[in-house]
């Protein structure tokens, strides 16, 4: 699989990418998992031991490989890439492609442009990302119908890894429940989906990754009781040149990589979709990053360096989450 949605951590997806990514808290009973490869990552489903499996992991790797031949920028065969080479400015997608895109739009329209879903060119300028070809900007210029997406220009692409690995990880949790199964821990490259409750019988609680090089402790553990969340930051997807830190993640505003004392940001959503979305368009905003989720009523964590340590900036109903 070669979805690579390695613009995060754990979605900075990176190989196994997260950035800042929540991790599962330890000190927990034993439980049963199933792991496996996609996008570039890993995912893995903690539920209970008493559960039956069987063929769950079959059917979750082959959902994630439907997924991936639909959307990922990596692989010259999917309908994303299809999209982006061709001169045809309308093309009929699945009923599901066009609706990530639109809800891709939604969120860039929200969040004035800062999750940008055709910023794939400078992606790839930078060094982390695919779609070479094209203009990058003028996210404007895409539309997508029930069955169709188009762009006004043939020069525009649509890159969706910002929002597509939390549709990915909301298509795992409906498989699963769908399945029987209702107390589990989904993870999908970092980010999470909880439903029902652990074995122990408390709220599923999962670490939120310390965002400094440094650090290899938890900046906090969030309860995660029926919800989503997803965490976009640059600890593991950047490089340093002369003295700067070069994150994955681009500011559309002024098409080089974020550059602000923002290390991380968390955001606990009804669905790992929204969450995937709004991590991306908020780390993106930078130190504006906070008054943006005020404004939309989004529960988010942001952590900024400052000085040798760490400040925490917590908006909508998060910190009621926090232990």
């Amino acid at each position: 699989m070669r979805f690579r949605h390695d613009r995060r951590r754990f979605l900075a997806l990176s190989g196994a990418a997260c950035l800042a990514a929540p991790a599962l808290a330890r000190g927990a009973p034993a439980l049963a998992h199933i792991e496996g490869g996609a996008f570039g990552t890993g995912w893995r489903i903690s539920l209970p031991d008493v559960a039956e499996t069987g063929s769950l992991r079959m059917r979750v790797e082959n959902l994630l490989a439907d997924l991936d031949l639909a959307f990922s920028p990596w692989r010259g065969d999917s309908a994303i890439s299809r999209f982006n080479s061709g001169a045809a400015r309308d093309m009929a997608v699945s009923p599901e492609i066009a609706e990530v895109t639109r809800e891709a739009l939604a969120v860039a329209d929200a969040s004035e442009g800062r999750f940008d879903p055709t910023v794939g060119p400078l992606v790839a300028r930078w060094g982390f990302g695919p779609i070479h070809q094209g203009r990058a900007g003028g996210w404007q210029g895409l539309a997508a119908d029930d069955r169709h997406i188009s762009k006004a220009n043939p020069a525009l692409t649509l890159d969706l890894c910002g929002i597509a690995k939390g549709h990915a990880l909301d298509r795992v949790t409906a498989l699963l429940l769908d399945g029987g199964h209702d107390h589990f821990l989904a993870d999908l490259g970092g980010e999470l989906a909880a439903r029902g409750r652990h074995p122990s019988g408390r709220i599923w609680q999962v670490g939120i990754e310390d965002p400094r090089r440094e650090a290899t402790s938890l900046a906090g553990v969030l309860l995660l009781d029926g919800m989503a969340v997803a965490t976009s930051g640059d600890r593991a997807n950047g490089y340093d040149i002369g003295g700067r830190r070069f994150s994955h993640i681009i500011d559309p505003t002024s098409g080089e990589p974020v550059e602000s004392r923002l290390a991380s940001v968390s955001v606990r959503g009804a669905t790992a979709r929204q969450a995937d979305g709004w991590a991306t368009a908020l780390m993106a905003a930078g130190d504006a990053g906070p008054e943006l989720a005020k404004r939309q009523g989004l529960p988010a964590l942001f952590l900024f360096r400052e000085g040798g340590g760490l400040r925490r900036a917590v908006t909508g109903r998060f910190m009621q989450h926090l232990v």
